[in-house]
């Protein structure tokens, strides 16, 4: 009904950061990448974290083998608990466990909760101090509520692919799941809010994170331009949608990144090419000019170039 375990590590193999976080004790009821991203942040910084897994996941976490590179990169320094939370012995552990405990973070489908009676309103009446978090992949509430969260899909419908990728080529996945990570990293800044509002008022509260709201965050400039000025963001590929020179360029010997903005280090990034005429381009005189101009205004010059 309940076995402990560390993830394959003995207990003096756990190496936090920093021990800032070491008053803390963590139920972690997460799987897959969201919810352990969010978790990890306090696992690394000293709190005390149980892993409480379902005795199906036993072994495994949908990352291959507890002893592999993804699993212990999600999962390490945290303790480890089997409970199976479908029987009401594996739910009065948890209970147990909540009643000493700082934070729970769960990840399930927003119905899961309910239907295993760990939902926050039941585990709050254990622990009123309990800050529980939940991320999902559309919300706690809405017409997606109870469809599974993939990061693929929050980076579509949250507008990531749409400005990813080269001009013209359609829609492209980030190289990373930043979905799932944004919505990890969100769920912990809302778990230290949370602890500091306890610390005053003495009272834990429900913090909640998506992977589709985290995405539209994520969207930062592009989405307030469309929301603000009706603007349709478009792929920019290595370009910066705005801030020009700014981008991946082709040299003699391979490719070189630049990053430049306005003002002083334009100035000094033309002074550097040995390339001071484009001060004097009328073209080039503002930043506007330069990102409407940027086939233009730099790729021939910095052909020439060695990296």
């Amino acid at each position: 009904m309940a076995r402990t375990r560390i993830n394959g590590l003995s207990q003096e193999s756990r190496v936090p950061s920093a021990t800032a976080l070491s008053h803390l004790r963590v139920i972690d009821l997460t799987r897959v990448r969201a919810g352990p991203t969010c978790v990890k942040q306090f696992a690394d910084w000293g709190a005390d974290v149980i892993k409480v897994e379902m005795p199906a996941q036993e072994g495994e976490d949908g990352f291959g083998p507890r002893e592999g590179s993804d699993f212990q990169n999600l999962h390490r320094n945290k303790r480890s608990l089997t409970l199976n939370l479908k029987d009401a012995r594996g739910s009065e552990v948890l209970k147990r466990l909540v009643r000493k405990a700082d934070i729970l973070v769960e990840n399930f489908r927003p119905d899961v909760k309910h239907k295993l009676k760990i939902d926050y309103e039941t585990l709050a009446r254990e622990n009123p101090r309990l800050i529980y978090a939940s991320i999902s992949g559309f919300g706690q509430d809405g017409p997606y509520r109870a469809r599974a969260g993939f990061d693929q899909v929050a980076q579509g419908m949250g507008g990531l692919m749409w400005v990813t990728g080269l001009p013209g080529h359609g829609p492209v996945r980030a190289g990373i799941p930043v979905a799932d990570l944004s919505a990890g990293l969100f769920a912990a800044l809302g778990v230290l809010i949370a602890l500091q509002e306890r610390s005053i008022s003495g009272k834990g509260q429900w913090v909640q994170s998506s992977l589709l709201s985290a995405m539209v965050t994520m969207m930062d400039f592009q989405a307030a331009r469309w929301l603000v000025e009706g603007q349709i963001p478009a792929q920019a590929g290595n370009d910066h949608p705005t801030s020009m020179p700014t981008g991946v360029f082709k040299t003699t010997d391979g490719h070189i990144n630049i990053a430049t903005t306005g003002g002083a280090i334009w100035q000094r990034f033309c002074k550097a090419l040995g390339a001071d005429a484009m001060l004097e381009n009328p073209d080039y005189s503002s930043s506007k000019l330069r990102s409407a101009n940027r086939k233009a205004a730099v790729s021939p010059i910095i052909s020439r170039f060695r990296v």
